[in-house]
């Protein structure tokens, strides 16, 4: 009985060590948890633990819910959290490298997107290697295109147009296709469209499937203007603290989610035009004309950007067009 008693409180304890073993990582993400790049992060946790075989822990804090976006980046650099995902450009004002991919007309398709990605990450890295951060993977969003009340042909037509802004890109295109920016938040595009406020604006499929653009606003054309992306960064101190198996299992599972989210992407694309149509709206390519017009709109904002990114900015560029 006394054998059979230390034999119970010996698997007892190692199971309490096990349990103690485990080390648990909080990871805030801005989007809700329906949203595609959240349902991907909840399938990379899920990898890392089981290719870990439960010493790493991931837990996942959707919605803004642990810190807001724009504290994200600033709580893995602190250590307040050891993993998160941020939106790539949203911080192209403490330095323009990080929006290389939020530069309207430089990559225009998932195929130029990622041959742009190649070229920004290894520039990206290292300058998240001196602020204590490791990047692990990145994934687009569905491109941006252009949701128009009146039939677009040429920029011209954009003359005048109350065109909604929500970033200096986004106002910077206006002014030069001549157009009047307004700056309306997501959250107020539908009341905008139906009061009049905004008669032109871009963003993504997904945007306008989420606000029912269709109710106010008839016309999407496909041009395809950038493809904004998400990044997961991890706490280099984090990651240096777990074991080399922990370690693998999770550049493994970040390749992995990498792969599956482009492709996830890429058939979300697809969906959310189809949706459009379905709704009644006009799901078109631009004109011969109007592509013309936005390639030199692209021209000076490419310039601008590079610019100000500098010799960094050079060598993405560089590498992009090889």
């Amino acid at each position: 009985m006394k054998s059979a008693t230390r034999s119970l409180f010996a698997a007892l304890g190692f199971v309490s060590t096990a349990v103690f073993a485990q080390t648990v990582w909080d990871m805030p993400t801005p989007y809700p948890a329906t949203n595609f790049h959240t349902e991907n992060i909840q399938q990379f946790a899920t990898d890392v633990a089981t290719a870990s075989g439960g010493k790493l822990k991931i837990t996942v804090h959707p919605g803004g819910s642990l810190f807001k976006a724009n504290e994200i980046k600033r709580a893995v650099q602190g250590g307040q959290a050891q993993i998160g995902e941020i939106l790539l450009s949203g911080y192209s004002n403490e330095d323009p490298v990080f929006g290389a991919d939020g530069v309207p007309f430089l990559a225009t398709s998932f195929a130029e997107s990622k041959k742009l990605w190649q070229a920004q990450k290894p520039v990206l890295e290292a300058k998240l290697a001196k602020q204590g951060i490791k990047l692990l993977y990145s994934i687009p969003w569905p491109p941006q295109g252009i949701f128009a009340k009146n039939p677009i042909n040429a920029a011209s037509d954009l003359k005048g147009v109350k065109w909604r802004a929500y970033s200096p890109q986004t106002s910077r295109i206006a002014e030069l296709v001549g157009a009047q920016p307004v700056t309306i938040q997501a959250a107020e595009l539908s009341q905008a469209l139906a009061t009049g406020a905004v008669g032109a604006f871009m963003t993504s499929g997904a945007t306008g499937f989420d606000s029912k653009v269709w109710e106010q606003v008839k016309n999407f054309y496909d041009v395809q203007a950038w493809l904004p992306k998400n990044a997961v960064l991890a706490s280099q101190k984090a990651f240096d603290a777990l074991d080399k198996g922990a370690q693998e299992a999770v550049l493994k599972a970040a390749a992995a989610a990498e792969e599956r989210g482009w492709k996830l992407s890429e058939d979300k694309t697809k969906f959310y035009l189809g949706e459009l149509a379905k709704n009644g709206m006009n799901v078109a390519s631009p004109s011969a004309a109007l592509k013309a017009d936005l390639a030199k709109v692209g021209e000076t904002m490419v310039a601008e950007w590079a610019k100000a990114a500098g010799a960094d900015g050079q060598a993405i560029l560089n590498a992009y067009k090889k």
